[in-house]
């Protein structure tokens, strides 16, 4: 077995955790409750690995100031809501070269077949696909070097990025398996699995409110483009702001199902309890029991109250850290040094692997 760190054993270490959240624009509930919340929860039981994904920003055009502002926000955000820089690794992604190298070597993995099933893909092009970026097409592929750079073992993803792990754990299985007498022959083999050099990344895919929709239309997801913006709740909303997106928030004129059974067919009833779950820690059924049977003017001010509650804090603390951009960016350098040690050497691992001269 070969000395290098790239092929660091489970046994040494928690597994290791990398996800990322984009920088584009205001976060809103849906980022919190979809991922920071998660990132938080998952600190005590792993090595976590969080990053500003700004190589994936500029997939779709971005003003470079708004860009800068943005990857700023998202790191107080990740820190205001719990995350502890210092015990667990944030970066901005821009800032560790090892994404973008073993992106093109993965890109030279991963078929043209796999990409063109990509839901996503479709979704954000829409009809005109022919101009939209490369970047977007190759989205997945450089999401599959995000992770697979670190020998990530298990990834916080929302069900709209299911599809997408699932690619990174084919790419992953097709490295292993047309360079497998390579990788044995350098020893580079990861005991037990398959023996692969990559692990094949598991999915965590937590809660009742894995996924947040629009307060406008509760078929759509929660999105910081939805050009309402009674369609979400941004962390940076103030008490009086979450309160009136609360009480627009679209309904139906039937009192709250007792059962979870009777939120079928009723996608904004649905939303609105899967958030007030998620922000109180129950389960659906248990949110059900208590306002079962009772209409939407007495459960919609008692979430604006959860809401904000939850939120206040964060966005006070954000606030703060905002104001000390300093230290902001110091964060993101300690945390692409400690992320670059680990890339590093795995990176270093696949150019012997595919026969790059170092």
């Amino acid at each position: 077995m070969s000395g290098n760190s790239g092929t660091e054993q489970m046994s040494k270490r928690k597994p290791r955790v990398f996800s990322g959240v984009q920088p584009t624009g205001n976060l809103h509930l849906g980022n919190y409750l979809g991922a920071i919340v998660r990132f938080v929860d998952l600190q005590q039981d792993h090595e976590c690995i969080y990053c500003v994904v700004d190589m994936h920003a500029i997939t779709v055009w971005q003003d470079p100031q708004e860009l800068l502002r943005s990857t700023r926000e998202v790191t107080a955000a990740f820190i205001a809501a719990g995350i502890d820089p210092e015990e667990h690794i944030v970066f901005n992604q821009s800032q560790v070269s090892q994404h973008a190298e073993l992106a093109w070597v993965l890109n030279c993995t991963a078929r043209i077949g796999w990409l063109n099933r990509m839901t996503q893909f479709k979704e954000k092009a829409g009809k005109n696909r022919e101009n939209a970026s490369v970047g977007l097409y190759d989205y997945p592929v450089l999401m599959a070097a995000d992770i697979l750079a670190y020998h990530a073992d298990r990834v916080p993803v929302g069900e709209d990025q299911k599809q997408h792990l699932e690619l990174t754990r084919d790419i992953a299985q097709k490295f292993n398996n047309d360079y497998a007498q390579r990788i044995a022959e350098l020893g580079l083999a990861r005991e037990g699995e398959d023996g692969g050099f990559f692990p094949l990344p598991e999915p965590l895919i937590q809660g009742p409110a894995t996924r947040v929709m629009s307060l406008r239309d509760g078929t759509k997801k929660m999105s910081k483009s939805d050009p309402s913006e009674y369609s979400r709740i941004n962390l940076s909303d103030d008490a009086d702001m979450i309160a009136k997106k609360i009480r627009k928030a679209k309904t139906d004129p039937e009192p709250l199902p007792e059962s979870v059974e009777g939120l079928e067919g009723r996608a904004e009833a649905a939303n609105l309890v899967g958030i007030y779950a998620a922000l109180a820690g129950l389960t659906k059924e248990q949110v059900l029991a208590e306002f079962g049977g009772r209409g939407f003017a007495e459960f919609k001010p008692a979430l604006a109250d959860l809401v904000v509650e939850k939120l206040a804090p964060i966005n006070a603390e954000m606030k703060r850290l905002l104001d000390d951009v300093g230290y902001i960016d110091s964060v993101l350098r300690s945390g692409a040094e400690r992320a670059r040690a680990i890339a590093e050497p795995i990176f270093d691992d696949v150019k012997r692997i595919v026969g790059f001269l170092a």
